[in-house]
Parts: structure tokens; sequence; C-alpha cells
């Protein structure tokens, strides 16, 4: 009776732990990205209309271009050096920061900095790695 409990909860373990994994990281769409920009920023600050709509084509025209960028460096059959990789993420990062400055107050950008843009990046999955016990 304990062997056939101590199989049932295993099998259950194992399948939950299968369940819980990700099946790969998906990229978030342009939309998807200036969406979740548009709503940090609206609860943040409760923007004009207007400077959310300017803010959100400006947004989506950037994002596309950097993922048809991405597209066009990864369809090489190369994997890029790192180095490379980073000063086109820079490049986008700084055209992010321009159209953000412009539609922010100097405060509400600095608060943008600070706070909002820190909370925005992925978290990391815990566990795994390190080597030390």
């Amino acid at each position: 009776m304990k062997k056939m409990f101590f199989l049932l909860l295993t099998s259950i373990s194992l399948s939950a732990a299968v369940y819980a994994q990700p099946g790969g990281f998906q990229r978030q769409t342009a939309e998807e990205r200036v969406a979740r920009v548009h709503h940090k920023l609206d609860s943040a600050f409760k923007l004009e209309p207007a400077k959310l709509a300017t803010l959100d084509t400006a947004l989506t025209v950037l994002y596309k271009k950097q993922d048809a960028r991405m597209q066009e460096i990864f369809s090489g059959g190369e994997r890029p050096d790192r180095e490379t990789m980073m000063a086109e993420r820079q490049k986008y990062t700084d055209a992010q920061e321009e159209i953000l400055k412009a539609v922010l107050t100097a405060e509400q950008y600095a608060i943008w900095k600070e706070k909002i843009q820190p909370s925005m990046r992925p978290q990391r999955p815990g566990g795994g790695g390190g080597g030390q016990q």
C-alpha cells in the first residue's frame, strides 16, 4: 500500500513538473509591448489621450523596425556576436528613450527610469545553475 501511494505521489509530482515548464520563449509582438508600456504610463501618470496615441504610434513603428532588424540579423544563418547584438539593442533603447522624453516631463521621465522601467524587465526564473551548494 505504501509503495502504491508513493508511486501515485511521484507520478503526480512529475506530471505537475512537466506542465509547469514553459513551452519555450515567446517574444511579444510590437503591439503587445506597446500595450504594456501604454498601460504602465497611463496608470502611473494619467497622460492625455492625444499624448498616449502619439506614444503608441511612435513605439509601434519603433518596435516593428526592431523586430524586422532582429529577424534580418538572425536569418543570415550565422549567430551574431554579442557586441553586435548589444549595439543593435542599444540603438533601439536610445530611440525609445528619445520618444519617451518627447512625451513625458523631466520628472515623469525620471520616475519612468527609476521605478517603472526596471519593473518591466523580464525576470529570470529561479533555480538551476550556480554550482554552489
